[in-house]
């Protein structure tokens, strides 16, 4: 089965904690060229924390670890603006500088595109994902999406000129989401999308609010962001997560490049019948048609090592805000307090596993750029350095919770 991969930028998880109890602020002013900004919503991204600037456009956002934020601001009439801000050793003051937006009633011109509701259907499956709890999410203004598809390329492009709202029903969030870019190719079928994202809370009674915490608390267990935060201290195994090595091996099911070239000239040498002949014999051709495929095999596949990893030989301290994840190539992670449900072994984002090992939800990470810094909340310094396939690719944003999220149980 062709697997799918996925690289999740989410710029909220560029958050920075440190061990300092103490806390600060972010204060500063709204404004646009001209003038302040009254009334202008302020947002944490990736958080549940807002504001909205006064009557002489300021703000205020207290109680922060020493860290990078970003900050996200949206006003009618204005572009949504995003910000990242350092807190070290003091508080900062800022200002947020929006731009107008451009376009007007009179300049919309609306092109039927037949095809919009099909790209609108990818989008929603690679973006809200296909978990049962996506099956409980809804795009509450799809009109703001800009679709866009390259057929050179075979390459979806999705952007946004204001903030996507989603109601996931399953979580008891209502999540305000700046897209700054999605991306879906269908001949890697690599998936690929950044952006900042805030947290509401629904409306829910007792028994409802229950029902959201204990599908928070399967979500959050289990995923990178629990893997890596239990990383940070030191905790990976007894949280329940197991690392392996992702190695690759000569494919067995693929010939030699110089048997599948002898016999590709041989078949195509003038006097036979080529693929594109209207002689061609149906044995020939089927024969041309195998050794093609074989030409497109890949000439190695993933394999798991058997040996365990420890988590004290791929990490070390970067600084005091940051570790290391030392590695190259691929690591198997595999949370052994939850297996796979029959849902996602039916999906092009399972993963292959011996009949010997259990059924536990495995992920692989591909370290594509070296080592990772990551931070105590489990979030990843340089997103791009990671690809995920397996179960951190299935689940998307329809999994996700804020990135200061802390679990009620323990697991």
């Amino acid at each position: 089965m062709t697997k799918s991969l996925f690289i999740f930028f989410l710029t909220l998880f560029t958050g920075l904690h440190s061990y300092s109890q103490t806390s600060f602020s972010i204060t500063g002013i709204v404004r646009d060229q001209k003038e302040s900004l009254p009334g202008a919503g302020v947002y944490l991204s990736g958080y549940k924390v807002s504001t909205v600037a006064d009557s002489e456009g300021k703000f205020k956002i207290s109680n922060l670890k020493p860290g990078n934020y970003d900050l996200l601001v949206q006003m009618v009439g204005y572009l949504p603006y995003s910000k990242s801000v350092i807190i070290s050793d003091k508080s900062v003051q800022v200002e947020l500088v929006l731009k107008e937006s451009t376009t007007t009633l009179n300049e919309v011109v609306i092109h039927a595109d037949p095809n919009r509701a099909k790209y609108l259907k990818q989008f929603k499956e690679y973006f809200i994902g296909t978990s049962p709890n996506a099956a409980q999410c809804k795009i509450l203004n799809p009109q703001v999406l800009d679709i866009d598809y390259d057929v050179t390329k075979s390459l979806l492009s999705i952007k946004s000129s204001d903030f996507l709202i989603v109601e996931n029903k399953a979580l008891g969030y209502r999540l305000k989401y700046m897209l700054d870019y999605f991306e879906y190719n269908s001949r890697t079928r690599i998936i690929y999308f950044s952006g900042h994202p805030f947290f509401e809370e629904l409306k829910a009674s007792g028994s409802k609010m229950k029902k959201y915490i204990d599908r928070r608390e399967t979500a959050y267990y289990g995923s990178s962001q629990h893997f890596f935060r239990s990383l940070y201290q030191g905790k990976g195994k007894e949280e329940g997560f197991i690392i392996n090595k992702m190695i690759k091996i000569p494919n067995p099911y693929r010939y030699p490049d110089s048997i599948i070239y002898k016999n590709l000239v041989k078949l195509k040498t003038p006097g036979k019948s080529s693929l594109i002949s209207k002689s061609a014999a149906p044995r020939d051709t089927a024969r041309i048609a195998f050794w093609l495929k074989q030409q497109d095999m890949p000439k190695f596949i993933d394999c798991l090592d058997r040996k365990e990893i420890s988590p004290d030989n791929l990490i070390y301290t970067y600084n005091k805000n940051l570790k290391l994840l030392d590695g190259t190539g691929a690591l198997a992670i595999s949370y052994t307090r939850e297996k796979e449900s029959l849902g996602y072994s039916k999906t092009s984002f399972w993963i292959f596993r011996p009949l010997d090992v259990p059924d536990y939800e495995i992920s692989v990470a591909n370290l594509t750029q070296g080592p990772v810094r990551f931070y105590e909340n489990g979030s990843i310094y340089d997103s791009r350095a990671m690809l995920y396939e397996g179960f951190w690719a299935y689940e998307k944003v329809a999994d996700m919770v804020p990135i200061d999220y802390v679990p009620q149980t323990k697991r």
